[in-house]
């Protein structure tokens, strides 16, 4: 929030506006002291009136923005923020984020999977400022992109990274999910929780899914899964990591849903259908509320002085306004 610790120097704003008025009815006279230079014989100098009142205008506006940027400047603004600073420990949210290539379908409003994934993970990272997060990047291997953090910017830093086909062109869940808890085990977090967002059926690694999730339940940490992309033939386009190549046609999106759900079911969360944004919003904003926990802050409150950037941008306005009058208008003062 932006105020002023002294409001009251706006009211020197009168002050032009007075003057003009003053002038007007003849209280205040211009001072103006003519002098004649000849050249003996040349011919005069003379400014077409158009160009002459457009530079004077333009002088006369930097010699405004200078005095109301004085003004503000007198007034003292200054920008009050406050922070939360948490002194207890949120929830663990991992995400395992699908990158094989049938992602890169464009079916969700008409954007891709893996970008409608990204975009419904910034906003539920906006909602839940006190909670870590984490990713994993799953294809036909897997790898932690980001182990449980709360510095919010390193995740979107690296989520912004994430690229179609970078992990290969399977879908290891088993392997994905066993990589999750493997890095949620020690955690001392009050709650634990992965959300796989995937679009396929586990066709690779050597780890099954239930098996995983087995595992997960053991360990108290809940398992939501997200079937994300509509059925039948979707436009697909996508750059090749390998080669480099645009790869673009179409895809046949099927696949049985009830792998995900029962692997939702053994870790004690639930399984969500995505065929819209919308759908993704809700399902992530569930699975926030869900896993919230009560968490102890204290505000932090900072202050931003601009009167020094207000004082450099009076004295650039009022330099230009002159430099304007002197070599421009060839005036002397």
């Amino acid at each position: 929030m932006i105020a002023f610790e002294s409001p009251a120097a706006f009211l020197l704003l009168l002050l032009p506006p007075l003057y003009i008025v003053l002038r007007k009815t003849g209280v205040f006279h211009r001072q103006a002291f003519p002098l004649t230079l000849s050249d003996w014989g040349a011919s005069a100098f003379t400014w077409s009136g158009l160009m002459r009142s457009s530079i004077r205008f333009l002088s006369m506006l930097f010699a405004l923005a200078a005095y109301i940027m004085l003004v503000i400047a007198c007034a003292d603004p200054v920008l009050h923020q406050q922070e939360k600073i948490y002194t207890s420990r949120g929830s663990d949210i991992l995400f395992v984020l699908d990158t094989s290539p049938s992602m890169a379908a464009r079916d969700i409003a008409s954007g891709t999977r893996l970008e409608a994934a990204k975009m419904g993970l910034r906003t539920l990272m906006s909602e839940n400022r006190g909670a870590s997060f984490g990713l994993v990047t799953m294809g036909s291997e897997a790898a932690a992109v980001v182990p449980p953090t709360l510095d919010h910017e390193l995740f979107l830093k690296r989520l912004e990274a994430v690229a179609v086909g970078a992990q290969g062109n399977g879908s290891a869940i088993g392997t994905g999910l066993s990589t999750a808890i493997y890095h949620l085990i020690s955690s001392t977090a009050p709650k634990k929780c992965i959300v796989l967002i995937t679009d396929g059926e586990n066709n690779a690694g050597e780890i099954h899914p239930e098996t995983a999730a087995l595992l997960a339940k053991e360990n108290d940490i809940t398992i939501y899964t997200f079937g994300i992309g509509t059925r039948g033939s979707v436009p697909i386009e996508y750059v090749d990591p390998e080669s480099g190549k645009i790869i673009s046609g179409y895809y046949e999106s099927e696949f049985d849903s009830k792998p995900l759900e029962e692997i939702a079911r053994i870790a004690g969360g639930q399984y969500y259908g995505i065929e819209s944004t919308g759908a993704l919003s809700s399902a992530l904003g569930t699975v926030g509320e869900r896993e919230n926990t009560v968490q102890t802050y204290h505000l932090r409150s900072q202050d931003t002085h601009f009167t020094t950037q207000l004082l450099l941008l009076c004295a650039l306005c009022s330099i230009a306004g002159w430099l304007i009058r002197r070599f421009c208008l060839q005036e002397v003062c």
